[in-house]
């Protein structure tokens, strides 16, 4: 019977490290194989020999792998220097209070669900009140002669008007807390330097991308990049999106712009 590997041994096979640190030996042949975790060693008969420094780098990776960072962004930090792994990690931090907030927003909604259906009261339509509490002092009606000159012929329109039309009050709550969260995300990588066309920017803008497509149309990359656009060059959406801080509007229209090209090159 074979022995488990310890921590004794000085140098480990590729299958003992998969044992030790349960990453399948396919994962860490693709690490080598990218050049983000290549072996110290190998074997007269060319076998992966993985030593100390190895296991630690691997560590590092698999931390930076679970706290959502790409595995080229990983790589880039093990490479970079202290102060740009630093700021990486405040970034991530950041996104993670925000990704929290969002978890209990959405766990107050569903309890709010639950209650409701407790009661045995059935789905509530939104009333003139209810838009004004849930978007304060932003009316989306306001645009709406605009939007049907513009847009009332496309079938993103159309769409977005059999969506919405069905929404409660408690969807209505649920898209504005969504929005409210991508909105914080960007905040956050404003605030600690982040660059727009950065990894964790793109992570934020697919985001941005997956609440419009989910929430109102089939959204393409070149109808969010038009739809980017707008938010700089229209300034009442510039006014109101930057309402939440200063600039927010011509970052996250640099952020979606930027994943609406890397969606076009793949």
């Amino acid at each position: 019977m074979e022995a488990t590997p310890t921590l004794s041994t000085a140098h480990w096979t590729v299958g003992e490290v998969a044992v030790l640190t349960r990453v399948s030996i396919r994962t860490l042949h693709h690490y080598d194989d990218i050049g983000l975790l290549c072996p110290q060693e190998r074997t007269d008969a060319g076998y992966r020999l993985y030593g100390p420094a190895d296991l630690a780098r691997l560590y590092r990776i698999l931390t930076y792998r679970d706290l959502g960072f790409p595995l080229a962004e990983i790589s880039r930090l093990l490479n970079a220097s202290g102060d740009a792994e630093v700021a990486a990690l405040r970034t991530q931090a950041a996104l993670l209070r925000e990704q929290l907030d969002r978890t209990r927003i959405r766990l107050e909604q569903v309890q709010a669900f639950l209650r409701s259906a407790e009661r045995g009261e059935g789905v509530q339509l939104m009333t003139n009140d209810d838009i004004k509490q849930v978007f304060g002092d932003f009316d989306p009606e306001q645009y709406e002669p605009e939007v049907q000159q513009r847009w009332g012929d496309t079938d993103a329109y159309r769409q977005s008007k059999a969506r919405t039309a069905r929404y409660t009050k408690a969807d209505w709550e649920a898209v504005r807390a969504e929005m409210d969260a991508i909105s914080a995300a960007y905040v956050a990588l404003i605030d600690a330097g982040t660059p727009p066309d950065s990894p964790a920017a793109q992570q934020v803008a697919a985001r941005h991308h997956a609440h419009i497509h989910s929430r109102y149309y089939d959204a393409p990359p070149a109808m969010m990049r038009g739809l980017a656009q707008m938010w700089v060059q229209d300034e009442r959406f510039t006014r109101n999106i930057d309402t939440a801080r200063a600039g927010l509007a011509a970052y996250q229209s640099a952020a979606v712009i930027a994943w609406a090209d890397a969606q076009d090159a793949t």
